[in-house]
């Protein structure tokens, strides 16, 4: 009998354990998934609140806000980057919530198809901009928690739609309202949406 109570006792320790284990989609529930519709097709992104949580919290409140509607590529560089999240199509900036802290020490590298948060030279100052990665620019990463060291966040990465990161990369820019390397071909971002 004890040994029979043992057993069923150890059964259940088992069970408890390998249900306790999350299956792949489960840790993948983590995870945010966010569309962006521009004039020149759509960009799915996989955002990591667990490597950047106040981050990927900041942009989704901006996703939810409607923020991004309207918005549009206002800084392309060739081998390097395309960014928005901030400017009209009129090259007016929209009005932005308080700055985050900089979450740029969480591992994740600033390579080709990732998104970052675009700041000013104080690297607690990022608001709504943000940039993607066409290539890698290792020279972004965090190096060391030093106003020059720290880099730029980077929350998430493109998981489809590349070829239409790569298509705005390839437009011809030019100077607008004082602000260099802008599209002459307005891209703007129709809606942005979290998906399932």
């Amino acid at each position: 009998m004890k040994k029979t109570i043992t057993t069923i006792t150890m059964i259940g320790v088992f069970a408890m354990i390998f249900f306790a284990l999350p299956s792949e989609n489960q840790a993948d529930s983590g995870k945010v998934n966010i569309s962006l519709t521009t004039t020149k097709g759509t960009i799915q992104l996989e955002l990591y609140p667990d490597k950047a949580p106040q981050t990927v919290a900041n942009f989704v409140e901006y996703v939810n806000a409607e923020h991004f509607d309207g918005t549009i590529f206002h800084r392309v560089i060739k081998g390097f980057m395309i960014q928005g999240g901030g400017m009209t199509k009129e090259m007016q900036p929209k009005p932005t919530r308080k700055p985050i802290s900089i979450e740029a020490d969480n591992g994740l590298k600033n390579s080709r198809g990732t998104i970052a948060m675009a700041r000013t030279a104080d690297p607690n100052s990022a608001t709504s901009q943000f940039f993607i990665s066409t290539v890698d620019n290792a020279f972004l990463d965090f190096k060391a928690k030093t106003p020059q060291g720290w880099g730029y966040c980077v929350f998430g990465r493109v998981t489809k739609g590349m070829d239409v990161v790569d298509a705005i990369e390839g437009e011809s820019t030019g100077t607008r309202a004082g602000h260099q390397d802008v599209p002459v071909e307005i891209i703007m971002i129709d809606k942005a949406t979290i998906t399932p």
